[in-house]
């Protein structure tokens, strides 16, 4: 049976509780079992010393002597003893003989005593003279202590397993209900309502908030992008229906023409209709290539090279069609990834605007200025410019303003500056040269 991922993270924290609790009980045992063995070595080790140094000043006779006042009244663990070569207890506090080989010791844990069931002792054994001298302690403490801790460790299973069911269900459901918000909003997104939103908190972003921001931003770029492809289809069918209609009118009266040299006049009105509806439809077609190019297609470019090889091409045209070209490049524009290829086409669309609607203006400025975050691309005219409350209309797809509609075009120029800067997240705007217009390209460094 495959569990719900609520399910395997109310599991996994479970585990994770009572897995911690057992580290944690069983690092304290180890702890405290070191700690109690390493008090019983000093103490054993401070004793064995002391004995010795009487046995220096005082023979045999003074360590006996301190042997008989050396244990407390009750206390019962301590052992002190003189042994003599058999292992046999000739005065002290010991078993009646020690069931080791007497062998110098400075700090040993073993059971020393054969005859009875006792626990493990922590002894030294040195040899003074011809007896040897034997301190140590049982570790009846130490034994206690692990009994308690073990029974210590069985309660913290159980509350282990009691805490972590608690906690596994807080965390499953708090996990659920982060998860149900977004899956509505995407079964919301399915059903064809990309209207809504995941709530995201701001000053948490924890990893729900961050996947839901990521989902919200892909979901108003898809909603953005319906609502352009509606209004490309339904200006696309109401401008086509023109030059279509026009076309079919022409290739009627072509075909009734009898007069060769007026049919071939005709036939060149057809090629020119032909020629504005194949550039509506590559103009769209580059508009959806831009918005749908990747970033590994960008590459390292110099902008003041390439605008400089922009205005090579241009200055003969410009010259040809009588008017100034003049070119100003910042060479502090740093190098950048950028789609080549789009960009030189965007520039491009904006020197030909230029020259087209400019024509009795004079000049025509390309510049690039290099700021400390973005770079500018701009083409400056003296022409009649555009009016500030028309500027929004001129960069809609097929947005053609009244002034614009006795010359041959599409309306989508713009649209495709503005799609290629926003590939770059950049943006195109549109200002007053005072007379003209300033069409800038903005792009982040």
């Amino acid at each position: 049976m495959r569990l719900s991922v609520t399910a395997r993270i109310a599991l996994l924290s479970i585990t994770l509780a009572l897995v911690s609790n057992l580290v944690l009980v069983g690092f304290v045992w180890r702890q405290t079992d070191a700690a109690v063995i390493g008090t019983v070595r000093r103490e054993t080790i401070e004793q064995s010393d002391a004995m010795r140094a009487i046995y220096r000043v005082g023979g045999l006779t003074a360590v006996a002597d301190a042997i008989r006042h050396a244990r407390a009244a009750g206390d019962t663990s301590l052992l002190l003893a003189i042994l003599n070569r058999d292992g046999a207890r000739v005065v002290g506090f010991a078993p009646a003989r020690i069931a080791i080989p007497l062998v110098p010791s400075a700090f040993r844990v073993a059971d020393i005593d054969a005859s009875a069931a006792t626990s493990d002792i922590g002894y030294s054994l040195h040899p003074i003279g011809d007896h040897w001298l034997l301190t140590g302690r049982r570790l009846d403490l130490v034994e206690a202590e692990r009994r308690a801790i073990e029974g210590a460790l069985a309660v913290a299973v159980l509350l282990s397993l009691v805490l972590g069911v608690g906690a596994g269900l807080v965390l499953a459901r708090y996990v659920g209900l982060r998860l149900n918000r977004i899956a509505a909003v995407i079964e919301a997104a399915g059903e064809g309502d990309l209207s809504r939103r995941v709530p995201v908190a701001p000053a948490r972003r924890d990893a729900f908030d961050r996947l839901g921001h990521q989902l919200n931003l892909m979901l108003g770029k898809l909603e953005r992008v319906m609502v352009e492809l509606r209004v490309v289809t339904d200006s696309l069918a109401h401008d086509l229906r023109s030059p279509l209609a026009r076309l079919r009118t022409k290739t009627e009266q072509a075909v009734l023409i009898a007069d060769p040299q007026a049919r071939e006049a005709a036939l060149g009105g057809l090629l020119v209709e032909t020629d504005l509806v194949m550039r509506m439809l590559t103009m769209v077609i580059e508009i959806s290539r831009s918005e749908s190019v990747s970033r590994d297609r960008f590459t390292l470019v110099e902008p003041a090279e390439l605008v400089e090889e922009i205005a090579d091409l241009y200055e003969p045209v410009a010259e040809e069609a009588g008017l100034d070209f003049t070119v100003a490049i910042d060479p502090a524009a740093p190098a950048m990834r950028l789609h080549r290829e789009l960009l030189s086409q965007a520039v491009s669309n904006l020197i030909d605007n230029a020259l087209k609607h400019a024509a009795g203006g004079g000049v025509v400025t390309l510049r690039l200025i290099a700021h400390p975050r973005e770079i500018a691309i701009q083409v400056e005219d003296r022409g009649a410019g555009i009016a500030e409350a028309d500027r929004a209309q001129a960069l809609k797809r097929f947005g053609r303003l009244d002034a614009a509609r006795t010359t041959p075009g599409a309306g989508l120029g713009m649209a495709l500056i503005e799609a290629v800067a926003r590939l770059h997240d950049g943006r195109f705007e549109l200002g007053d040269n005072a007379p003209g217009l300033v069409a800038r390209i903005v792009l982040p460094v």
